[in-house]
């Protein structure tokens, strides 16, 4: 059994302007750079200092940055980087405003965007990329059981939460804050979401 928590990464300008980043490279902005340490500093206070930690993140600038932030609060090696947990493609949408997707193509949760990769196929590619980590990480650790600390993005958090709940969770129209953490345990190729702001208190 491995425990994962799952990060999204910190603030860029395109989203404080609301625009979609998807696959696109934006880099983290101060106020991203602010709420990665925040982040780190949070979890600095929350992790057993008994279990070793490790980070890893996706490949886009933005998620490695707040990665690399979190690491070395936590005084821990670099991130190593998952392609597999990068966002999920938005096609024709990227740049774009989300009110400019919603004149476009309707509300953000039915949207049918053009070139946008299939949300099933962005919940297996997630899910390899939670399993390639997890197995690199007990590898680096072993024979202990680490704490895998990912730093991902919006969407790709949101499909994973909704895996795990059966698609009960998130909500429609429930937002994941940027540095915002969900954690999950992961056992085989089982995984439950034991914490996380999609929750209802």
């Amino acid at each position: 059994m491995t425990i994962i928590t799952l990060v999204r990464h910190g603030e860029t300008d395109w989203n404080r302007t609301r625009r979609i980043q998807g696959s696109s490279n934006i880099p983290l902005n101060d106020t991203g750079r602010a709420q990665a340490r925040a982040a780190g500093t949070a979890l600095a206070e929350a992790l057993d200092p008994l279990t070793p930690s490790v980070v890893v993140s996706s490949d886009l600038s933005r998620a490695n940055e707040t990665a690399r932030i979190i690491a070395e609060i936590l005084d821990l090696p670099a991130p190593r980087t998952y392609p597999a947990l990068r966002e999920r493609g938005y096609g024709d949408a990227e740049g774009l405003t989300d009110v400019e997707v919603f004149e476009r193509w309707g509300p953000w949760h039915t949207a049918d965007v053009p070139n946008a990769e299939p949300w099933a196929e962005v919940t297996t590619r997630a899910l390899r990329g939670i399993q390639e980590a997890v197995a690199d990480a007990r590898s680096l650790v072993a024979p202990a059981s680490p704490h895998v600390i990912a730093v991902a993005h919006g969407a790709l958090i949101r499909t994973v939460i909704s895996h795990a709940t059966s698609g009960e969770y998130p909500e429609p129209g429930h937002k994941l804050a940027n540095g915002s953490a969900h954690t999950f345990r992961v056992e085989d190729d089982w995984l439950s979401l034991l914490t996380s702001s999609a929750l209802p208190v």
